[in-house]
């Protein structure tokens, strides 16, 4: 009933989790709880990132570009969610819907390329340590995070209009608790074949070609590591990398799983659960991952809250 008069025609309904009611609130509670940390973990990152002195590596460049971009990708759906989750109204404007798919897609394949060049910052400060300096000064990190952040925008425009594009036949209805490509060609009342190639070529080359090489850059690595004489040292190459592969794994492995695959063969279940993996788990997990695994990271935080209280006692 509340489909059909409190929506306009041109809204979508997201269905979400609307088949299980009893879900919606404690749902509502844990992406709330997410929600917060994730903009905690990730704000903290980006200020001591670039307010601590000895943060001021392109690491922690690299660092905090990433947590910038989990800020954002958590921020282009979950209030929608939570919105919908306590609200009687289950919609979405189609230029709302538009506007996160198109977002959503450009963060995600901008993540994909920041993840590759974050491992060859690691390859280069492991591999090539004398040359470090040369190789990642300032002026070619700004460009690299610029051409990332252009290259994932600009890959979006395309995902997003060959998604946009199929003929719905007025079909707005779906199954999902936010606006992505599997789930919006699913509305698709035409042979989409054309276009899930595409995508599925674009898919491919966005996700396997920077994890192929993130792999052969670690390849690499180890072998270095595995040269270092002193156990010591091979530990502390080893522990600033731990945290970068598994933010890797994290992502890529939900990524790949649901991007590289044929739309039509796509599972609504499946795909929410992974969709809630990569697109809340992940983002809220980096910071601290990144915290929890980073010495650095750490000493600055205590720095910042111990000059903090210091200033709050002095007043």
């Amino acid at each position: 009933m509340w489909i059909n008069n409190q929506s306009s025609v041109d809204d979508f309904i997201l269905l979400g989790f609307s088949d299980q009611p009893w879900l919606e609130t404690p749902l509502f509670v844990i992406f709330l709880v997410a929600y917060i940390f994730a903009l905690f973990g990730n704000i903290s990152i980006i200020l001591v990132s670039r307010l601590d002195p000895q943060l001021d590596s392109p690491m922690y460049f690299f660092v905090s570009n990433l947590s910038l971009l989990d800020l954002c990708y958590t921020t282009s759906t979950v209030p929608q969610m939570l919105v919908n989750l306590r609200g009687p109204e289950k919609t979405i404007s189609y230029g709302g819907c538009v506007a996160q798919l198109y977002i959503f897609l450009a963060l995600g394949s901008t993540e994909c390329i920041l993840l590759a060049i974050m491992a060859f910052d690691r390859f280069a400060a492991i591999c090539r340590p004398l040359h470090y300096p040369i190789i990642m000064n300032q002026k070619r990190c700004i460009h690299m995070a610029t051409g990332t952040w252009i290259s994932g925008f600009a890959n979006s425009l395309v995902q997003s209009t060959l998604t946009v594009v199929a003929p719905r036949c007025g079909q707005r209805v779906i199954d999902h608790f936010f606006c992505e490509v599997p789930a919006l060609l699913k509305l698709a009342c035409t042979d989409t074949s054309v276009n899930e190639a595409e995508l599925n070529v674009l898919g491919a080359l966005l996700l396997l070609v920077p994890l192929s090489l993130i792999l052969g850059t670690y390849v690499f690595i180890a072998q270095a590591v595995l040269k270092l004489r002193s156990a010591e040292s091979r530990w502390k190459a080893f522990n600033t990398c731990a945290s970068h592969l598994l933010v890797v794994s994290l992502f890529y492995f939900t990524a790949i799983s649901m991007y590289v695959q044929p739309p039509s063969s796509y599972s609504h279940e499946r795909g929410k659960i992974m969709a809630l993996f990569y697109g809340i788990v992940t983002p809220t997990l980096n910071p601290f991952i990144y915290t929890l695994r980073n010495k650095d990271v750490k000493a600055a935080l205590r720095r910042a809250l111990t000059k903090e209280f210091w200033v709050k006692t002095r007043q």
